[in-house]
């Protein structure tokens, strides 16, 4: 079993940038991907970064692009969401998950292929 435990959000003006963090009680060895996800007031959790915990490969979807960078602290057992030049549709709660089984181009940000998730951490941004 997996635990998640996202920390970083807050309350930041326009502009600003955060640096989120997913603690992992441990990287078993079996996790194989840790991504990102956003939910907005009203709106579906979409991800928004992917990253390959064996080899370190990521993936940030277009409308992340520049902005949103994904990394990760082996050591510490940590996965981290940077978000520079913050927007107000920025806003909502980010999700940490893991998953052990492998994913596909399409399948990447499906919320079922994931076995484990955070509590999440809530970022607003004003104008």
């Amino acid at each position: 079993q997996v635990r998640l435990v996202e920390s970083g959000g807050g309350s930041v003006q326009a502009g600003g940038s955060l640096r989120l963090s997913c603690a992992a009680s441990e990287y078993s060895s079996s996790v194989r991907y840790m991504a990102w996800f956003r939910q907005a007031p009203g709106k579906d959790r979409e991800g928004v970064a992917l990253i390959n915990t064996r080899i370190g490969h990521t993936y940030i979807p277009d409308s992340a692009e520049g902005r949103f960078t994904i990394s990760q602290d082996s050591v510490k057992n940590t996965v981290y969401l940077q978000i520079a030049s913050l927007k107000p549709e920025d806003t909502g709660m980010y999700y940490c998950a893991a998953t052990t089984g492998s994913l596909s181009p399409e399948s990447r940000f499906e919320l079922q292929k994931y076995n484990y998730w955070g509590q999440g951490t809530q970022v607003t941004v004003s104008s």
